[in-house]
């Protein structure tokens, strides 16, 4: 089954370390991917390689906490060897702060004292690249990962995690409900703007190919990956304020449609009255009526 759901955390681990996920999860992935080696670089209480030590799996457990930098320190030098299963639970973002809260030290590569959710966005892949660089051929590596509403906004961490990640390792995503969280005893009142209390979880799976997969090819996949979604994007943007001009529109018009609906992208690209042209010519799904002005195809 794709959604899991334990409201019991089991004995393993420490439940008074907050951000704890039940041991129930990981003792289903691990009965589902069947592991023999498995590699948790956050693994905080411990819950993780308790279960797999009680299923008999191989298993090391890593954590900035006890030395090991994410960030800065390669998961397959310390362990020696790569593994079949690399799973992580990052924090969720600055949810619960470890650094200078749980533990005394602050540690400026703690995930959860990133200064902007780009930055810990940012971090966690490089996190991710870590634990794939890790993983054998044919191995798995896993994140489990919670979404976050924090002052009215609601960041969607999963689905920026699977976008960071090359799309055709992805395996499966499995949603965890949550239980017994400390929010539970929380009154937020309407800051959520009505919407539901955020009581799931996201465990993503993704699988390492069997044939070598070059750094640098990992890398031109994820830039085609980024520019097929920005292409995207554009299209659909130039498209909408085509549909919102009646289908048909002079270009200095739909320039001033795009500049009222795009701004941060705009921003972000000085040559984008180009980039409009651009799509409005190879696109496919324009047609040029006359020099100026163009049309939904």
């Amino acid at each position: 089954m794709s959604i899991w759901s334990y409201p019991e955390r089991g004995h393993w681990g420490n439940s008074k370390y907050r951000g704890n996920a039940s041991g129930f999860v990981y003792r289903d992935l691990f009965q589902a991917l069947k592991p023999q080696f498995v590699v948790d670089p956050c693994v905080g209480s411990g819950t993780s390689i308790e279960v797999a030590r009680d299923m008999g799996i191989d298993s090391v457990g890593l954590d900035l906490h006890s030395g090991f930098n994410l960030l800065r320190d390669s998961i397959l030098l310390a362990t020696g060897r790569p593994a079949d299963l690399v799973v992580s639970h990052f924090p969720y973002h600055n949810m619960v702060v470890y650094s200078g809260n749980m533990y005394p030290e602050v540690h400026a590569d703690d995930l959860s004292r990133c200064a902007s959710v780009e930055e810990f966005l940012e971090k966690s892949q490089q996190a991710l690249l870590n634990q794939r660089d890790a993983t054998r051929p044919g191995g798995h590596y896993a994140t489990l990962i919670g979404d976050q509403r924090q002052n009215g906004k609601y960041y969607s961490y999963q689905a920026e995690f699977i976008a960071r990640m090359p799309a055709d390792e992805l395996k499966g995503v499995i949603i965890k409900a949550q239980h017994n969280c400390v929010s539970d005893r929380r009154s937020y009142g309407a800051i959520a703007s009505g919407m539901p209390r955020i009581l799931h979880e996201y465990l993503l799976v993704w699988q390492r190919p069997e044939a070598p997969v070059t750094v640098l090819l990992t890398l031109k996949n994820l830039a085609n990956q980024a520019q097929a979604r920005l292409r995207s994007t554009w299209k659909s943007i130039v498209r909408q304020a085509m549909v919102s001009l009646g289908g048909e529109a002079q270009l200095k018009d739909l320039y001033e449609k795009i500049a009222g609906v795009a701004g941060d992208r705009i921003e972000a690209n000085a040559n984008w009255q180009a980039k409009v042209r651009q799509v409005l010519q190879k696109a496919g799904c324009f047609s040029q009526i006359e020099r100026g002005r163009w049309a939904l195809a």
